[in-house]
């Protein structure tokens, strides 16, 4: 089995992780749904299908992550238990200007504007996506245009004295209508989809 997409999807989270917090060479647990673990392997299996396909998860990442562990206590919803050893390849691995290194350290510094996010994804590539989204959660969707390496959408929402940002891949968005969000809301209404992904996003932390 082709276990490249979860990979560097958990690499990719563990990077966002340390660009906020900083590096510690430490234990990680991430949660992932089924159905994201089936969107990665293109499958439509069930948790026992599941389990069985990422019990050789560990031995390929021997040399990378280490052992990973990965536990289901019943329920969609899949732990993997990244030991120290992972944490440190992907610190080890982090590129000096990685965008969401540059990205999180941009949106941190008080004053921080839209224009400034613009210029950085220029900085980054010159084949870029700007949408403005018509809707009260964000404001731009950005994304890079043909890379293999960043294939996400960052979406960004000003409110006023700081810029916040989600970052999702396509089909998730498209899943639950932020893509084409253009629906009118009153100010301060939460649409279903955007509740239904922030969940998402804060109780599993995927992408």
């Amino acid at each position: 089995m082709d276990f490249a997409r979860l990979e560097k999807n958990i690499i990719d989270v563990i990077k966002e992780e340390q660009a906020k917090l900083g590096y510690r060479k430490e234990k990680i647990r991430l949660y992932y749904p089924l159905s994201s673990l089936n969107h990665f392997f293109q499958l439509d299996v069930d948790e026992t299908g599941m389990q069985e396909k990422l019990s050789r998860f560990s031995e390929y990442e021997e040399g990378k992550l280490g052992s990973v562990e990965v536990t289901n206590k019943g329920g969609e919803r899949f732990c993997f238990h990244i030991p120290e050893e992972g944490a440190e390849y992907v610190h080890n691995n982090m590129k000096e200007n990685e965008f969401i290194k540059d990205l999180i350290g941009l949106i941190s510094h008080h004053g921080c504007k839209m224009e400034d996010i613009f210029e950085l994804f220029r900085q980054h590539s010159d084949q870029i996506t700007i949408e403005e989204m018509h809707s009260d959660e964000f404001d731009y969707m950005i994304c890079f245009e043909n890379d293999p390496e960043d294939t996400y959408r960052y979406c960004f929402k000003d409110e006023g004295c700081h810029i916040i940002y989600h970052r999702s891949c396509r089909k998730i968005m498209k899943n639950l209508d932020l893509e084409n969000n253009c629906q009118v809301r009153q100010k301060g209404e939460k649409s279903e989809a955007y509740n239904t992904w922030n969940r998402k996003c804060n109780r599993y932390g995927v992408l």
